[in-house]
Formats: structure tokens, C-alpha cells, sequence
């Protein structure tokens, strides 16, 4: 569970960020951010990530980011974004799908461990949690433009950085689907390695409803 739980903060680290970017782009910074300004969904492509500072002394950890597929949800178009994670020594993936509109609104959150059944999440975005991403999308604003270079190359990015200066990202949209070539933010690192095309979906057999009783058996199996 605990690899989930790492997955899902690497997905919210990054969804906040670039809803960030979003809502100063060429926007009224007072107006609700709108995500739709740098949520670029294409699928079957995507980026991989290697992110530093995740898990205290622990070293990096790779994830890739891709769209999968698309669905009409409550009569809007759902894009399936999937997330895949390296777990433990033997290098197997976990993968995590979460259907998101163009607004990004979370609809659905699929996720599967190596070797085991898919599972659907419950998910519930409180109204507290609602505002707290509020406040911290407004702390990020654009401070230029600058070409940096990451191990997948060279890239012309829109510079944001957070304020009291505890975090900076930059940005192109190039790259689907959230933008982001590399961020520094809270101890944290994330630098893109490789742009990706062609990507299929990983999360495989039928989708059965999150149980955690069945999910604590599985961690005790040897």
C-alpha cells in the first residue's frame, strides 16, 4: 500500500503544479486556475520521470505518465492518465489509471500491483482538501523563460517558480500530458527522461472494487 500511497503523492505533486501554471497563464490570477490550459491529453503519449526524495533514503525512483484512452463521463470527455511506478527489488511496475476530464475532475482511479487483480479506489475530493489546493495553486507565478536540458534533451520552458521560494518548475507544451520537464519543490525533484509515444494500457483483466481486507492479505503473502 504504501507504494500506492507514493504514487498518488508523485500524481497530486504534479496535477497541483501544473494547475498552477495554468491559472497564470495569460489569465486573470484572481479567476479559479483552469487545467485545462496545460492539461494537453493525447493518447498514446506521455513522458517518464525520475524523481529524487520521495521516500527518505531512498534513491531515485523512476514513473512514467501517459494517456491510455479516452470515455465520455457525465456527458463530458474523461481522459484515462495512467501512472507506472518501479516496486521493490525486482523492478515490477505498478500502474495506476485515473479518468479526469478536461477540468480536471477525478472520475475514476483504477490501480495494479504485479501479479495481482485490478482494483477500482474509492476517491472523494472533500471541500477542505478543495481549498488547500486552492491556496497552494495560488503561490505559483511566472517568473520568465529559460532553455534547460534533462537526460530526454533540450527544451524552451516557461519558468514558475512558488512563493517564498520553495519551489520552481519549468514547463513546455511539448510535452503531454502535463507539461512538465522538471520541478524542485519541498525537498523534491522530478526531471523528465524520456518523451513517450505509442503508450497501451498496462492495467489488465477485469476491475474488481477496491477491498481492503483482500489488499492487507496480499501484503502479508511472503
Amino acid at each position: 500500500m504504501k507504494r500506492l500511497q507514493v504514487v498518488l503523492l508523485a500524481a497530486v505533486g504534479c496535477l497541483c503544479l501544473s494547475s498552477g501554471v495554468a491559472g497564470q497563464m495569460g489569465m486573470n490570477i484572481f479567476k479559479k486556475p483552469n487545467i485545462a490550459d496545460i492539461f494537453k491529453p493525447v493518447v498514446g503519449n506521455g513522458a517518464a520521470y525520475e524523481m529524487q526524495g520521495l521516500e527518505k533514503d531512498k534513491g531515485p525512483t523512476q514513473m512514467e505518465m501517459t494517456v491510455v484512452g479516452q470515455e465520455l463521463v457525465d456527458g463530458q470527455q474523461g481522459y484515462w492518465m495512467e501512472m507506472g511506478h518501479v516496486t521493490g527489488k525486482t523492478g515490477g511496475m505498478m500502474y495506476m489509471k485515473m479518468l479526469v476530464t478536461k477540468d480536471f475532475e477525478y472520475k475514476k482511479i483504477v490501480f495494479q500491483q504485479p501479479g495481482q487483480p485490478a482494483m477500482e479506489m474509492p476517491y472523494s475530493f472533500k471541500d477542505d482538501r478543495k481549498n488547500y489546493v486552492k491556496e497552494e495553486l495560488e503561490k505559483w507565478h511566472q517568473v520568465g523563460t529559460e532553455t534547460i536540458t534533462v537526460p530526454a534533451g533540450t527544451f524552451s520552458c516557461a519558468h514558475w517558480k512558488k512563493d517564498e521560494g520553495v519551489g520552481d518548475a519549468w514547463v513546455s507544451d511539448k510535452v503531454s500530458p502535463m507539461g512538465l520537464i522538471k520541478s524542485v519543490n519541498d525537498g523534491r525533484t522530478m526531471v523528465l527522461t524520456k518523451v513517450i509515444t505509442g503508450a497501451t494500457d498496462h492495467i489488465t483483466g477485469p476491475v474488481t472494487k477496491f477491498d481492503p481486507q483482500a489488499m492487507r492479505q496480499q501484503r502479508q503473502k511472503p
